[in-house]
């Protein structure tokens, strides 16, 4: 199996690791589990960074995405051919962020399980996403 982290984790992971539990964390400590950190992360927790959405005490988002490399989380490029192909999934009226769609639609393209802890992101089952919600 291969998990996809949502960006909440990829931050909990580094600043708040007790705020993972149960099978995620199990997930997280195996070390024969393949976990992928998207670009779109990156560029997520970048551009909120950059706007003052997320605040982060004593680093900034060069440096995460340094410690993601060296956490052992492999790094998934955002492919041409996801960008070209996002329109086809389906749109929900209640839920819009492009950053999440994102995720969800490498998820699903690339069949990877995504590891959220967002209860709205259940709504995308029927486009053939799989997740693992940890709460």
């Amino acid at each position: 199996m291969k998990y996809l982290l949502d960006t909440h984790y990829v931050l909990w992971t580094l600043f708040e690791p007790t705020r993972i539990a149960g099978e995620i964390k199990k997930i997280f400590e195996d070390n024969t589990i393949t976990k992928y950190v998207s670009g779109i992360t990156l560029w997520e927790i970048s551009l909120k960074y950059s706007i003052g959405k997320l605040k982060l005490v004593g680093t900034n988002p060069y440096e995460i995405y340094k410690k993601i490399e060296e956490s052992g989380f492999k790094l998934l490029q955002l492919e041409n051919r996801l960008i070209s192909s996002y329109y086809k999934l389906s749109k929900k009226e209640n839920h819009k962020n492009p950053f999440d769609r994102m995720l969800i639609w490498q998820a699903i393209t690339n069949d990877f399980i995504l590891i959220t802890n967002d209860k709205q992101i259940k709504q995308y089952i029927e486009n053939g996403l799989k997740i693992k919600l940890g709460i």
